[in-house]
C-alpha cells in the first residue's frame, strides 16, 4: 500500500480533520441542515411507505444496540437504513448542485445517528463527522459526476457514509481505505430509480447504501481487506466508467459546505425557482385557477430533463407522490392552486383531484433554446443552462383566458446558497414537519440541543428522537399492517 491511491488519500484526509478546521459559519450551517433533516425524520415516522421498511426490519427479528423510533433497539446497519429512509422519504432534504451532478448530503446523517450510539460521541464529534461526509460527497460529485454515465449519485454517498462513520468509530487509515474499497466495488446503483415511471424506491435507494456502507465499515474493523486501488486499479472505477479521480486530498478544506442548499418547497430541487415564481404570481395577482388558459415554464436543461419530460421520461402522468414531486407540470399546477408546497400536496387524495389534474395539462415546460441534444452542445447554447449551477434560472408566465399575462423570473430561491434560510426559517419548517410526532415542548428541546450541539452529546439527541410516547400512532399502523 505504498502507492498514494485515492482511497488512502481520502482516509488520511478523514483522519486528520478536526472540529477546529470546520469554521464557525460552516458549523452553524451544518446545524441548520441537521435540524432540517430531523424535521423530515419526524414527519416520516407515521408514513405508510416507511412502515413497509419497518415491518421488514421487525419481521427479520434482529436485536441490536441502536435505538430508533417505533421499533426500539435494532442492529447497527438496520438502524442506519431506517434513519436514512426517514430523513430521505419526504424528498424535503438538502442538496448540493454540481455542473453535471447533484447529491443530497443529508443522506449521510442517518448513518451517523446510528454510529454515534456505538461509542461515546460528543456534539463536536458528530458535527466533525458530518462536515467530513458533506465535503467528501460534494467533492466527489464535482470530480466524478457519475449520473451522466447512468449511475445514481448514491454511489458516491456510500463513500461519504463510510468516511463519516469511520471517523466516529475511529477506524485507522488502513481500515478506512479498505472499507472504501469494499463498498465502492459493491454498490453501483442505477439512475433509473429517478426516471419515469417513478416508484417508491426513489425514496429508499439511499437507505440501502447506508446499510451496505455500515457493513463495509464493520467488516474492515474485523480486518477484512478490500480493493484499495478501487479508482486506479485494473477493472477499477476509471476502467469501467471512463472517469478518472485524480484529486489531491491533502489540499482539501470545507469550502463546499457553504454551497449546500435547503429546500423551501417540498419538490425536486431544480424545480424550486419555478415554484417560487408561480407562488409569487399567485400572491401578487390573486389569479383564479379557473381563468388560466396556459402556464409556460422556461427553465434550464437539468430541470427540463429530470422534471419536464426530457431524458428522464414523461412527467405529465401523475398518480403517486414519487411521480408528483418530480413533475414540474404537477408542482407548478398545485402551487398555483394551493399557494404552498408541503407534504400535504403529495397525498394520493390531493394528487388525483380533478383541479390539479386538469391544470397540469395546461402547463408547458421549455428551455430558452429549443435544442436539447446532444447535451454538451445544447448546454453551450442555452443561456439558462450556461449559468447553472451558480444560478438556477426559471421564468413562469401565466396566461389567462382573457389574454392577460403575468410573469415572474427567478435566478435562485429561498434556501439556495445565495439566499440561505435563516434559523427562524429552518425552525418554522422543522416545527411544521415534526408537529405530528413531537409535542411543542419536545420540539423546543430538540431545537435547543441542535443549536447548542457543542454543549451536548449525540446520546441526548437520540433520546429526543426516541422518547416513550412518540410512537403510539405508528405502532398501531404497524400492528394493523402485519395482521
Amino acid at each position: 500500500m505504498e502507492k498514494e491511491y485515492q482511497n488512502i488519500q481520502i482516509a488520511r484526509f478523514a483522519n486528520r480533520v478536526q472540529y477546529e478546521h470546520i469554521g464557525h459559519s460552516n458549523v452553524e450551517q451544518l446545524k441548520k441542515h441537521l435540524l432540517d433533516s430531523l424535521g423530515s425524520l419526524a414527519y416520516s415516522v407515521t408514513n405508510e411507505s416507511v412502515h413497509k421498511l419497518m415491518l421488514q426490519i421487525r419481521n427479520l427479528g434482529e436485536g441490536g444496540e441502536c435505538q430508533v423510533p417505533v421499533l426500539g433497539k435494532i442492529a447497527f446497519d438496520r438502524a442506519a437504513q431506517l434513519f436514512t429512509a426517514l430523513i430521505r422519504y419526504p424528498d424535503f432534504m438538502d442538496n448540493f448542485l454540481g455542473k453535471e451532478a447533484t447529491c443530497h448530503p443529508s443522506d449521510n446523517i442517518g448513518s451517523l445517528l446510528a454510529a454515534s450510539q456505538l461509542t461515546s460521541t460528543s456534539g463536536k464529534d458528530f458535527i466533525t463527522a458530518m462536515a467530513l461526509s458533506y465535503q467528501l460527497q460534494c467533492r466527489l460529485a464535482l470530480e466524478i459526476p457519475v449520473m451522466k454515465e447512468g449511475i445514481d449519485h448514491t454511489l458516491l454517498l456510500s463513500y461519504s457514509i463510510v468516511a463519516g462513520v469511520s471517523r466516529i468509530l475511529q477506524l485507522s487509515e488502513k481500515q478506512l481505505a479498505h472499507a472504501l474499497g469494499i463498498v465502492g466495488c459493491s454498490m453501483s446503483p442505477m439512475v433509473t430509480s429517478r426516471a419515469a415511471y417513478t416508484y417508491e424506491w426513489k425514496g429508499f435507494a439511499s437507505s440501502m447504501d447506508a446499510m451496505a456502507a455500515i457493513q463495509a465499515v464493520a467488516l474492515s474493523q474485523q480486518g477484512m481487506t478490500g480493493p484499495v486501488q478501487l479508482f486506479e486499479g485494473p477493472k477499477g472505477f476509471e476502467d469501467i466508467f471512463g472517469m478518472k479521480l485524480d484529486y489531491d486530498w491533502s489540499l482539501e478544506r470545507f469550502d463546499l459546505i457553504r454551497k449546500c442548499i435547503l429546500k423551501s418547497y417540498n419538490a425536486e430541487v431544480h424545480t424550486q425557482p419555478a415554484v417560487e415564481a408561480a407562488l409569487e404570481i399567485r400572491r401578487d395577482h390573486k389569479i383564479s385557477p379557473a381563468d388560466i388558459d396556459r402556464v409556460i415554464v422556461t427553465t434550464f436543461l437539468t430541470a427540463f430533463h429530470i422534471t419536464g419530460s426530457g431524458a428522464y421520461g414523461d412527467r405529465r402522468d401523475v398518480e403517486t407522490k414519487e411521480q408528483a414531486d418530480h413533475s414540474l407540470f404537477y408542482i407548478v399546477a398545485v402551487a398555483l392552486l394551493d399557494g404552498e408546497l408541503y407534504p400535504e400536496q403529495f397525498t394520493n387524495e390531493r394528487i388525483r383531484r380533478d383541479d390539479v389534474q386538469q391544470l397540469l395539462r395546461k402547463v408547458e415546460v421549455h428551455t430558452s433554446f429549443p435544442l436539447h441534444k446532444p447535451v454538451a452542445v445544447a448546454a453551450m447554447l442555452d443561456v439558462n443552462t450556461l449559468a447553472y449551477p451558480d444560478k438556477v434560472i426559471a421564468n413562469v408566465e401565466v396566461i389567462l383566458t382573457d389574454g392577460q399575462k403575468f410573469t415572474a423570473n427567478k435566478i435562485d430561491f429561498a434556501g439556495f446558497h445565495t439566499r440561505p434560510l435563516s434559523w427562524d426559517d429552518v425552525i418554522k419548517k422543522f416545527k411544521r414537519l415534526s408537529a405530528g410526532y413531537l409535542s411543542p415542548d419536545e420540539q423546543t428541546e430538540m431545537i435547543d440541543v441542535v443549536q447548542n450541539f457543542e454543549s451536548y452529546d449525540a446520546a441526548t439527541l437520540i433520546r429526543c428522537l426516541t422518547k416513550d410516547g412518540h410512537t403510539n400512532k405508528s405502532e398501531f399502523v404497524l400492528h394493523n399492517q402485519s395482521r
